[in-house]
């Protein structure tokens, strides 16, 4: 499962990119508006399995793109637009799990606790759904940059190099990273 698509040609998504980048700059609301047909889902997905559930994922798609209205006009194609875009549902991500770490620390109710993990709507029809269930739950106990890591390289299928744009960190880190979240995936997958 792959919410970026390799097979493309680089060059023609890049123009293409680089041409609604330029006629929404311009004043075209369709533009954007096509943009963000262009990338919402892969938003939406990378974000779900980030956070694990619909309704957080959902919150942080709606931010991502806000900040991507407000900020567009600082975008220069340093990188692709989608790298761009992913960094900051990544960025957004870690922060709405952040959050929620903070609120359940100081939080009084202690029932509070992630009633949502079992809101499974989406992938209600995937054959191997167990197996979905209990990677997804055991991805919700690792550490946030490691969970990160893990799901760029099995769910998003991205490479260390594409990673590394992503997330300014080096190769070698995120390799050590990954290593240890495959790790404790593994530990964690065998202990149920």
């Amino acid at each position: 499962m792959s919410i970026i698509s390799t097979n493309q040609g680089a060059g023609s998504v890049q123009d293409n990119d680089h041409e609604l980048v330029n006629s929404f700059l311009a004043g075209s609301e369709g533009a954007f508006n096509l943009i963000v047909k262009k990338y919402q889902k892969k938003i939406y997905w990378h974000a779900r399995q980030m956070l694990g559930n619909h309704l957080d994922a959902d919150e942080v798609t709606q931010e991502v793109l806000i900040v991507m209205y407000n900020k567009l006009r600082d975008f220069n194609f340093n990188s692709s637009l989608y790298t761009w875009i992913y960094k900051i549902v990544s960025t957004r991500s870690l922060n709405q799990i952040r959050k929620k770490q903070v609120k359940r620390f100081f939080s009084i109710d202690e029932h509070e606790d992630f009633d949502l993990k079992d809101n499974h709507d989406i992938v209600e029809d995937i054959a191997n759904k167990e197996k979905l269930d209990k990677v997804k739950n055991v991805l919700q106990k690792i550490p946030p940059k490691q969970r990160e890591i893990f799901i760029m390289r099995n769910f998003d299928d991205l490479s260390y190099e594409e990673i590394s744009k992503i997330t300014g960190k080096s190769v070698g880190g995120l390799k050590a990273n990954y290593f240890h979240a495959l790790k404790k995936v593994l530990e964690l997958t065998n202990e149920k």
